[in-house]
């Protein structure tokens, strides 16, 4: 049995997780993702911004799809190689996709999501009002244990490295679909790792929220 890193205890003045309607998925499948066309490199950077005002309205699942594979994805199919880039490929971060419908892990092997907590954890990913608003909240989380051939004391830096590099893969990612997007570090480390069950070892690095912009924008 996963033993989680933090007592329940620890979680006080933590923002409350939400029920989910319904039984949500035990896995959430994604066609292949979409690896050519959209807009140019040159000119997403030029889009790229945060906000902080988003709608409600929810991301498709083929849209989904296509985001988490740009972020941390695979593709090269050889050698198992992603989108973003990680010390001696150790991929010691995992995306954890908090929805309306519940709490998932990206798999970026299966290119699916996993359920990990049938809850809605949206608003526990930091302290800002448009957390429960948007449909999508992505947490980075780092598994230093894959990491055993870098010094412990670097590990969390090298994490945090490879963390930055999913984030802007998602902030490029979304001006080029349109999306908006914001990114932060602070949140209650504690709440979310007792709430997404993460094992011992792991680091909850930052969170990075997903949506469309509000209407009167």
């Amino acid at each position: 049995m996963i033993k989680p890193l933090f007592r329940i205890g620890a979680v006080l003045n933590a923002p409350r997780p939400r029920a989910v309607e319904a039984e949500p998925p035990a896995v959430i499948e994604f066609p292949a993702p979409r690896r050519s066309g959209s807009m140019p490199l040159l000119d997403a950077l030029a889009a790229r911004q945060t906000t902080r005002s988003f709608s409600s309205d929810t991301i498709d699942t083929d849209l989904l799809g296509n985001l988490l594979w740009a972020a941390d994805g695979i593709n090269r199919a050889a050698d198992g190689g992603r989108t973003a880039p990680s010390a001696l490929g150790r991929y010691e971060v995992d995306i954890y996709v908090l929805l309306t419908t519940g709490s998932y892990r990206y798999e970026p092997t299966a290119h699916q999501l996993v359920l990990v907590a049938a809850l809605d954890l949206r608003a526990t990913t930091g302290y800002q009002d448009f957390l429960a608003q948007a449909p999508v909240d992505l947490v980075y989380v780092s598994d230093l244990d894959r990491m055993q051939d870098v010094p412990p004391r670097q590990r969390e830096n090298f994490a945090y490295a490879s963390a930055g590099a999913i984030l802007q893969n998602v902030y490029l990612f979304c001006a080029s679909a349109g999306l908006a997007a914001a990114a932060r570090g602070s949140m209650n480390r504690t709440a979310l790792a007792v709430n997404l069950k993460l094992p011992v070892g792991s680091c909850v690095l930052l969170a990075q929220t997903v949506g469309h912009f509000a209407r009167n924008q």
